[in-house]
């Protein structure tokens, strides 16, 4: 019944992508040179590195979840724990819990662990995605000692009803369904937004973790395996509502709720009988935001307030002879949080400008394990105050001053300020020299602090000061425009919380006393046409050294002056899209050097994962049927059926595919 209704929706929507295709190639080409030209040179972004990810990227990668288009399409590193599984990122050699996350201005980083999964985040409800590295982002918050990543949503006032669905039927027993409405008026607009997505997961795998030995010959043979107890299920609702009584004010109200469940399969280490154990874990997720914007001639005002939910279980149940299944782990988290903004920016010339923020949050988080009885039940205050000033001298240089002012649990913490500027090297061109210098502070998150067993509340907050300097130029030729860019930074941290194992049978967060992070980030994209055939390029390398110059007293020499775990020096990216006619194709190629699972850079073969090049295909057409816009398309990820783990014994998939169809009316 399923597979019937998929096919049925293919065919239907196999039209709507080629028009769609067709328009949004045509935008891109023309649109975006447009708009980069005139906002590269910004007061208000002087000295910050800030990315912005295409629209055709995320329309194209609408079936997958955030962690692959950051993954495939960005410098950031994606950790992966698995198809389906946890995945968290990481900016320039930083941990995950460094990265903050933003939807709609809202903070969704989870106060116990600090991190976000980013496998739970659909494309589907992207409308916009942007960047910011370093220090940069200490305009929307502290803590991100690596950047940020803002995830947001936006309304079209022209619309007065639109629909669009979209089916994806894949490997392993994959099925995607997306369905959105949106209705309304030039002052009053919806938009519905239904989601549901299922895999078995069930992929065969080479088992590199188990060894077979040939007690003859002596020959060495690796187990084809499968993936099992792997499947995942995630299904949301996001609702959002748009009111405009004139051209000075808009409210809104957004509500997002999602419910994700997965079972965790074993490691390919492991040896033992196939029902020996099962994990499981539930996530639900309740967000509600509610928004003011109110635009005067020289001003905009933002008043923002939301609430966030998070029910987190995760169960661990063991084989016994004669019992069956018996819990071993059986741990109920709750985290509320209310999250609370205001931001007023005022021009006192066209050249100058001010701003400030307000925000205050409230985290509750309550955590038990009924079958080990521990737990803990704490709270967190947050109250910052960021002030602002941008100036521009003789359209030539930019100057950005941010200082910002932390409370925790009302006690005050070292106030964090950034200097920046952007200087235009060559009067009417775009070539810009850019720099900062800026100080940061993370908390660390309570479950450093307060986790049972193993949590240190005795741990000091990471500080450090960071320095980046980059070149960016973008110039047109004819219908071709080419964009680059490339930074070097450098971040001297001090305290680096990490978790580490202890003689006591489990881990502990304890203080390194130095990380040194820094590199190299390099970026360029280029769009255009040739006749009737458009195309676009972009890429992305890093280098990154990120170090641990800890007390090698403490933590030994094995682990001194070697790069974090898992942190690859080398990553990149690169991406082609070629379209003619509504017909188009894009091929996406990611590739990482070694990583190494341990702090001591073991090179023995079980300690470090191995470099590995990943490409995917996809192809499509676009066309219009009387109202209807159809798009078909046709997707195969790791083409060349790559053997690759992202994670030490989690497995990858091989070659796989997916048929996606979507129509828009």
């Amino acid at each position: 019944m399923r597979i019937r209704l998929a096919i049925g929706i293919i065919l239907i929507t196999i039209a709507q992508t080629l028009t769609a295709q067709m328009m949004v190639d045509t935008v891109i080409s023309l649109d975006q040179v447009e708009i980069s030209s005139a906002e590269i040179f910004k007061k208000d972004e002087a000295g910050m590195k800030e990315a912005e990810v295409d629209s055709m990227v995320l329309m194209q990668k609408i079936n997958l979840s955030l962690s692959t288009v950051l993954a495939e399409n960005t410098p950031v590193f994606v950790k992966d724990y698995g198809r389906g599984a946890l995945a968290t990122a990481s900016f320039r050699g930083t941990a995950p819990s460094h990265t903050q996350v933003n939807w709609n201005g809202m903070s969704i980083n989870t106060p116990m662990s600090g991190m976000v999964d980013f496998s739970l985040i659909p494309v589907y409800i992207i409308d916009e995605m942007s960047l910011k590295f370093g220090t940069a982002s200490i305009a929307d918050q502290s803590g991100g000692l690596g950047g940020s990543v803002n995830i947001s949503n936006s309304i079209n006032w022209d619309e007065t009803l639109a629909i669009k669905y979209v089916q994806g039927v894949g490997s392993y027993r994959t099925f995607d369904e997306f369905l959105q409405v949106q209705a309304g008026n030039q002052k009053f607009q919806s938009k519905t937004r239904l989601y549901h997505s299922y895999s078995k997961n069930d992929f065969t795998f080479v088992n590199r973790g188990i060894a077979n030995i040939n007690p003859e010959s002596g020959e060495i043979t690796n187990p084809v395996d499968t993936n099992k107890n792997a499947d995942y299920t995630r299904y949301g609702l996001m609702q959002e509502f748009y009111f405009r009584p004139d051209n000075k004010n808009v409210l809104s109200a957004k509500w997002w709720i999602q419910h994700a469940e997965r079972t965790i399969p074993q490691a390919t280490s492991y040896e033992g009988p196939d029902n020996a154990n099962l994990n499981n874990r539930q996530d639900c997720d309740n967000k509600l935001m509610l928004d003011w914007k109110h635009y005067a001639e020289n001003s905009r005002l933002v008043l923002r307030s939301g609430y966030s939910e998070k029910q987190l279980d995760y169960t661990l149940k063991n084989q016994v002879y004669g019992l069956g299944l018996v819990p071993a782990v059986y741990s109920e988290s709750t985290q509320k949080s209310s999250l609370n903004r205001l931001d007023y920016s005022h021009n006192l010339s066209e050249d100058f400008s001010v701003s400030t923020t307000v925000d205050f949050n409230y985290h509750d988080v309550e955590t038990r394990d009924s079958v080990k009885q521990t737990g803990y039940s704490k709270s967190r205050s947050e109250l910052s105050w960021l002030i602002s000033a941008q100036k521009n001298f003789a359209g030539m240089l930019n100057i950005n001053l941010m200082l910002r002012q932390d409370w925790v649990d009302f006690e005050r913490v070292p106030i964090v300020p950034f200097l920046g500027f952007d200087l235009r090297l060559w009067e009417n061109r775009n070539l810009i020299l850019k720099s900062n210098i800026a100080r940061n502070y993370h908390q660390p998150t309570l479950n450093d602090l307060y986790w049972q067993p193993g949590g240190n509340p005795d741990l000091l907050p990471e500080e450090g000061f960071s320095f980046e300097l980059g070149l960016e130029d973008e110039f047109t030729i004819a219908d071709k425009n080419l964009k680059m860019e490339i930074t070097a930074f450098h971040s001297d941290i001090d305290n680096w919380i990490l978790w580490v194992p202890t003689f006591k049978g489990y881990w502990e967060p304890r203080n390194v006393k130095r990380v040194l992070s820094q590199g190299i980030e390099f970026s360029v994209s280029l769009d255009g046409t040739i006749g009737n055939v458009g195309y676009k390029l972009s890429g992305n390398y890093a280098y990154t050294s990120s170090v641990n110059y800890g007390d090698p007293l403490i933590w030994g020499d094995e682990s001194y002056g070697k790069q974090l775990p898992y942190i690859p020096e080398h990553s990149g990216n690169l991406m082609a899209n070629v379209s003619w006619k509504g017909f188009y194709l894009t091929w996406q190629h990611s590739s990482y050097s070694e990583r190494y699972t341990t702090s001591s850079n073991d090179v023995s073969q079980r300690d470090r994962l191995y470099p590995y090049f990943m490409n995917d295909i996809l192809t499509g057409k676009r066309f219009r049927l009387g109202k209807v816009d159809l798009n078909g398309e046709i997707k195969i990820y790791n083409l060349f059926n790559e053997t690759y783990h992202s994670v030490l014994y989690r497995p990858m998939p091989g070659r796989n595919f997916m048929l996606v169809l979507m129509f828009n009316i």
